[in-house]
C-alpha cells in the first residue's frame, strides 16, 4: 500500500515538471534523447547513446576510407581508359571511363594487348632520353637496384648502430645518439643544395650512385626503432656469450640479428617502400637525360612535359597504367607483411 501511495504522490510532481517547459523545448528534448543526449526534460538510455555514437563513428571512418581508397581505384579505372578520351580523367571524378579498353570495339581495333592495351603500350613504348630510348625493363632494373642494395646494407648498418646504442656501454653513447636524433630536425630541403653540389663533384649523379651509396650508411630513424626493440631483449644473452669468449661482432651476427629479425624485416620493408617510390631523389639528383633514372622518374618523363615526349599528352591512360605497375609491388609487400610491420612498430619483445 505504501508503494502505491508513493506512486500516486509522484505523478502530480512529474506532471508539474512537464508543465514548466514549453512544448517546443519538450519536443526538442525528445529529439535529443532519441540521438542519445540527455536533457532536463528527457533522460536518454546509455544503450541508445552508445548506438548513436557508434553510427557517427562508422560514418566518419567510412568517409575517411573513401578518401584513401578512391585515388587507387581512380588509377585502376584510368588505366583501362580509351587513350583518345583519357583526358576526361583529369577534368572530373569518374568511377569508370565512358570509353574504355574493355569494350568490344576497342579490342577489335587494337589486337595487341586487348583490354590491357595501355599496359602493353607502356611496356613497349619506352622513354625518350637524350637521343636514345630507355625501355621499361631498364628503369625497372634501376629501381630494383636503388631499392634493394641500399636497403639491405643500410638496415644492417642501422642494426649494428642500434646494437651499439642499446647493449654496449661506452663513453658518450647517449650524447652521440641524441645528437643524431637532433639531426632529424634539420629540414631536408635546407641541405639539398649542399648535397647536390657534393654528389655532383664526386661524379655520382650520372651513374645513379647518388641513390645507392648514401643509403648504405643507414638511417637514424631505423636505428632508433631497432634500438627500442633491442632494449626488450635480455642482456644476459650477451653476458653469457662474452663469458664463452665471443666478441661483439659474433654476438651481433649470431644472437642479435636472429632475435631482432622481426624489427629488422619491418624496417627493411618500410625502407624498401620509400626507396621504390623515391621520385624526388631521382628527379633532383639524376639528370633527366641519364639512363640511371628510376621508375617514378621515368613515368613522369613519359608524360611528355608539355608534349615533347613519346606519350605527348594523348596517352594519359598509359601513364596511369605505369603508375599502377609502380604502386603494385609496394601494395603486395604491405599486404603480405602488414602484421610483421605493425607488431614491430609496437616495439614488443621479451623482457629480462
Amino acid at each position: 500500500m505504501e508503494n502505491v501511495e508513493n506512486i500516486v504522490e509522484e505523478e502530480p510532481v512529474v506532471q508539474e515538471e512537464k508543465q514548466q517547459y514549453s512544448s517546443i523545448r519538450y519536443a526538442w528534448g525528445a529529439v535529443l534523447a532519441f540521438f542519445g543526449i540527455s536533457t532536463k526534460t528527457h533522460r536518454a538510455s546509455k544503450k541508445r547513446a552508445k548506438f548513436v555514437g557508434d553510427v557517427f563513428t562508422y560514418i566518419i571512418l567510412l568517409f575517411g576510407t573513401f578518401l584513401m581508397v578512391y585515388p587507387f581505384w581512380w588509377m585502376i579505372a584510368g588505366s583501362f581508359a580509351d587513350t583518345e578520351t583519357s583526358r576526361e580523367l583529369l577534368e572530373r571524378l569518374v568511377w569508370w571511363p565512358e570509353e574504355s579498353t574493355v569494350t568490344s570495339e576497342f579490342v577489335a581495333a587494337h589486337s595487341a594487348g586487348g583490354i590491357f592495351w595501355n599496359y602493353y603500350y607502356f611496356f613497349t613504348k619506352g622513354v625518350q632520353v637524350s637521343e636514345n630510348s630507355l625501355t621499361f625493363w631498364r628503369v625497372l632494373l634501376n629501381n630494383f637496384i636503388y631499392s634493394v642494395v641500399p636497403v639491405v646494407v643500410g638496415v644492417i648498418t642501422s642494426a649494428s648502430a642500434a646494437f651499439s646504442f642499446a647493449k654496449i656501454n661506452w663513453i658518450g653513447r647517449n650524447a652521440v645518439f641524441y645528437f643524431l636524433l637532433a639531426a632529424i630536425m634539420v629540414p631536408g630541403p635546407s641541405i639539398m643544395t649542399a648535397q647536390f653540389s657534393l654528389y655532383d663533384s664526386l661524379g655520382w649523379r650520372d651513374n645513379g650512385l647518388v641513390l645507392i651509396i648514401p643509403g648504405m650508411f643507414g638511417s637514424i630513424m631505423t636505428a632508433f626503432f631497432i634500438r627500442q626493440f633491442l632494449f626488450g631483449l635480455p642482456t644476459s644473452i650477451i653476458e653469457a656469450a662474452k663469458i664463452d669468449g665471443a666478441g661483439y661482432f659474433r654476438i651481433f651476427c649470431g644472437f642479435i640479428l636472429p632475435l631482432a629479425m622481426p624489427a629488422i624485416m619491418a624496417q627493411g620493408l618500410l625502407s624498401f617502400m620509400g626507396c621504390w617510390n623515391n621520385y624526388m631523389g631521382s628527379f633532383i639528383m639524376i639528370p633527366g637525360t641519364s639512363h640511371a633514372i628510376n621508375l617514378p622518374h621515368a613515368i613522369a618523363a613519359m608524360d611528355g612535359f608539355g608534349g615533347n615526349g613519346p606519350f605527348a599528352q594523348q596517352h594519359y591512360a598509359s601513364v596511369i597504367a605505369g603508375s599502377v605497375i609502380c604502386v603494385l609491388p609496394v601494395m603486395i609487400l604491405f599486404a603480405c607483411f602488414q602484421k610483421l610491420i605493425i607488431s614491430s612498430l609496437m616495439l614488443t619483445g621479451s623482457k629480462e
